[in-house]
């Protein structure tokens, strides 16, 4: 990572993938394991399907909530047309998740990739995977409690 200090996180993709909504299950996780949190977005023409980001920093001590250039430790790309649009944000040693890691057909709903993403992104967290599940259910309606955990489980077990 860039900064061992501070963890940093974008999300990026299109309006309606939920990349907003994965960023606050990110952070709630975060914020439960006792760590200072931050969080900035960029709507852009979200609405209409535009390119979104959102950049979660975590640590012991976060003094913004924008990740400077070409910091990111770890970018979770959920429409990979969109990846040139990202050039240049990973740091050196950064990671890129790229959304065709999970096989869509294992979900049950496709609109539960960002979860799925998620669950992949977990498994180079240092957080217990029970907070993951909780920040889950605070951040989605009941009814879709069972289904995301399901696909966060099918992301933390690809490759």
């Amino acid at each position: 990572m860039s900064n061992p200090q501070v963890t940093n996180v974008t999300i990026a993709g299109l309006g309606g993938q939920g990349v907003l909504k994965a960023s606050d299950i990110l952070a709630e996780v975060a914020f439960s394991s006792g760590l200072d949190v931050k969080k900035a977005e960029v709507h852009g023409m979200s609405q209409r399907g535009g390119f979104v980001t959102s950049d979660v920093r975590f640590g012991h001590e976060v003094f913004s909530p924008m990740i400077p250039g070409a910091r990111v430790d770890f970018l979770v790309l959920l429409a990979e047309d969109q990846e040139s649009a990202c050039q240049g944000m990973l740091a050196d040693n950064g990671t890129l998740l790229r959304v065709g890691t999970i096989d869509p057909s294992t979900l049950s709903n496709r609109r539960s990739v960002n979860v799925a993403m998620l669950g992949l992104l977990s498994r180079r967290l240092d957080f217990d995977e029970t907070l993951w599940h909780a920040a889950i259910r605070n951040q989605l309606k009941p009814k879709l409690h069972e289904m995301n955990i399901e696909a966060f489980r099918i992301g933390r077990a690809s490759k």
